[in-house]
């Protein structure tokens, strides 16, 4: 097997898989480092195994929902290690994808941890490997902080393999994964309270769609704890007991930490080989992902930059385009207006400026905002909401942020997302032709906006 090549890629998630799949089929020659699995944090514990769970999730709901529609929905029953491992099938399953994926582009695969030993020369086992650039696409890992009975409490990762499902759970956390969690286990039939030492979750996300998706939440059952600190953790006969703070305290049969994530940098690099690194342990790179280090580049989880998988899968097709390709990227990627999701219960959908952040940036906005009972819950009585808001500049009509919550939020707002990139107006919207009835026509029949200025 060779050891000389064009490009190495440590880390075999959606960025580094990318990256060196076009590099290949730019005629690269490049070889690719996993010690741990194929697809990344995303396929494996992220993104794909947590959606499958959201969706499993949802059928309590649904088959109450059955019944207003004239069905009769009885003595059904939920086995947790059906889901748990069906998940797990179709997990392994994409890991075999990846893998032939960079099979069938030429990629040599190299199983084992990889470390950086300097300029153009990469570790893998006994194994030396020659080469004239280095991408480091290691991703992230869970961060717990150091606190007593820190090994008490589980991390995110360990929800996709839980032997049972404990019946009160606790998450410590305020971002997406935290929220999803709490929505999850909620939905799966564990009683959930979610902690946070903030006074609201979701923090960058906009004000009144964090607000809302609290008050859905605690609509459904789940118990939201804001202000709250957890200040040590001890087992109590086999279950957890949380001491907050103010010295209360709280028993719980899990707990579960989603308190942000770092860059998995873990012995990747040797002595004296390491590049600048942030505050925050990210990986300094330029606007060509370059790291001080000449030859060595990263990208993804890694660095300092919008922490999803298509972004790290764009960055990938970039960094192969500018190293060799014929025809070079005319400059540096956009990060502007970059569509998300949130799988919470209810989901979330953004793309754009939050009203918060369009006030920073220019001196009036108009702010439109429906909020409705989805037509599928109107023969009931649950009290299931969506609600829409656009971010309009005063002077210019633009359309500078579309944000919602609630039932299709993702699939609504990645439609309305390719608009909001090409610079759409209030007026366009306006011009659009509603689907009836949908909940996404709300976005084109919205006329009474808001006037606020900064």
């Amino acid at each position: 097997m060779s050891t000389e090549f064009d490009l190495v890629v440590i880390g075999a998630g959606s960025g580094g898989v990318r990256a060196a799949r076009m590099a290949a089929g730019h005629g690269a020659r490049v070889a690719i480092i996993e010690e741990r699995f194929f697809g990344g944090t995303c396929v494996n514990v992220g993104c794909v195994p947590k959606k499958l769970f959201s969706y499993g999730s949802h059928f309590p709901q649904e088959f109450a929902l059955a019944e207003d529609f004239g069905y009769r929905v009885k003595g059904w029953d939920f086995h947790w290690p059906t889901l748990r491992d069906n998940k797990s099938r179709e997990i392994q399953r994409l890991n075999g994808i990846y893998q032939r994926i960079l099979d069938t582009a030429g990629v040599t695969i190299f199983e084992g941890h990889g470390q950086v030993l300097g300029e153009g020369r990469v570790a893998v086992g006994e194994r030396v490997l020659e080469t004239r650039h280095i991408l480091v696409a290691t991703g992230g890992q869970p961060f717990v902080p150091d606190f007593p009975g820190r090994e008490h409490v589980r991390i995110s990762d360990d929800l996709f393999y839980l032997e049972a499902l404990p019946e009160r759970v606790a998450v410590v956390g305020g971002g997406y994964i935290a929220t999803e969690f709490a929505g999850i286990l909620q939905g799966l039939g564990c009683e959930v309270t979610q902690i946070y030492r903030r006074d609201l979750f979701l923090r960058g996300f906009d004000g009144d769609i964090r607000q809302f998706v609290a008050d859905q939440m605690q609509e459904q059952g789940v118990t939201l704890k804001f202000n709250t600190d957890v200040k040590r953790v001890d087992l109590e006969a086999g279950r957890r007991q949380l001491t907050y703070q103010d010295g209360s305290t709280e028993v719980f049969d899990e707990v579960f930490y989603a308190t942000g994530r770092v860059p998995n940098l873990n012995g990747l690099f040797a002595q004296g080989a390491a590049p600048a690194l942030s505050d925050g342990g990210a990986i300094k790179v330029d606007d060509n992902y370059q790291s001080s280090v000449p030859g060595l580049y990263a990208l993804g989880d890694v660095i300092d930059r919008i922490q999803l998988t298509p972004v790290a899968l764009a960055e990938g097709m970039w960094l192969a385009a500018h190293l060799y390709g014929k025809d070079k990227p005319a400059g540096p990627m956009d990060y502007r207006n970059i569509a998300t999701a949130v799988f919470s219960h209810p989901n979330i959908g953004t793309v754009g400026l939050t009203q918060e952040e369009a006030l920073q940036k220019t001196d009036a906005i108009r702010v439109y905002k429906s909020s409705f009972r989805p037509m599928r819950y109107t023969l009931g009585d649950k009290q299931e909401r969506s609600l829409i808001k656009l971010i309009v500049d005063d002077a210019s009509d633009k359309v500078l942020g579309l944000h919602m919550a609630g039932e299709d939020a993702a699939e609504i707002t990645q439609g309305f997302a390719v608009a909001i990139k090409m610079g759409a107006s209030k007026a366009d919207f306006d011009a659009t032709v509603g689907i009836h009835p949908t909940a996404a026509e709300e976005l084109v029949t919205m006329r009474q906006g808001e006037l606020i200025t900064g």
